[in-house]
């Protein structure tokens, strides 16, 4: 018997753990580091947030989708909308990005999948490229590769809207329409 409730405890704590986040659900509170390395709580976003995660940073898609939102952020910002990328990537990999690509919002490490488990977002192993940044060879070292997903919660951190086929290119458009 006591087995069978110990068993019982690990599997709601798995369960719980892993969200399938869909329209209408409430976002659970989630921590985590940022670009910079400071500590990034979703408790302490006000209005409405989008929270897009993508595979790796300094690849293809994820600059294009990174870049989108950087030159849509204005328009964003006046509608009260929070964005912010979360990736498998270690936080310098993540500064780098920024740094690179002149990213204006944050970006947020999920190197143990945490971040991704609450959403339930599928995630894969995660990989090493090298890439020249501004004159400089680094190794870009990611702990897990997660798939382009994107969550728009609303002021009341319910969540509005899910994409899991989102284009790179016009996610920020696809954005733009749910909270008009």
């Amino acid at each position: 018997m006591k087995f069978l409730t110990i068993f019982l405890i690990g599997m709601l704590t798995i369960f719980a753990c892993h969200a399938d986040l869909k329209k209408g659900d409430t976002l659970p509170p989630f921590k985590t580091l940022d670009d910079n390395g400071k500590e990034w709580s979703s408790e302490q976003q006000k209005g409405w947030l989008v929270v897009y995660f993508y595979p790796a940073a300094m690849t293809g898609g994820c600059t294009k989708q990174a870049c989108s939102y950087r030159d849509g952020i204005k328009e964003l910002n006046k509608k009260g909308i929070t964005v912010v990328g979360v990736s498998g990537d270690e936080v310098k990999n993540l500064a780098a990005f920024k740094e690179a690509h002149n990213l204006n919002f944050p970006l947020l490490s999920d190197f143990e999948g945490e971040v991704a488990k609450i959403f339930g977002v599928p995630t894969k192993k995660g990989g090493k490229i090298k890439k020249d940044i501004n004159g400089k060879s680094m190794e870009l070292i990611r702990g897990l590769t997660t798939a382009r997903w994107t969550y728009v919660i609303n002021p009341d951190k319910k969540v509005a809207k899910v994409f899991n086929k989102v284009n790179p290119q016009s996610d920020f458009l696809e954005v733009l329409k749910v909270v008009k």
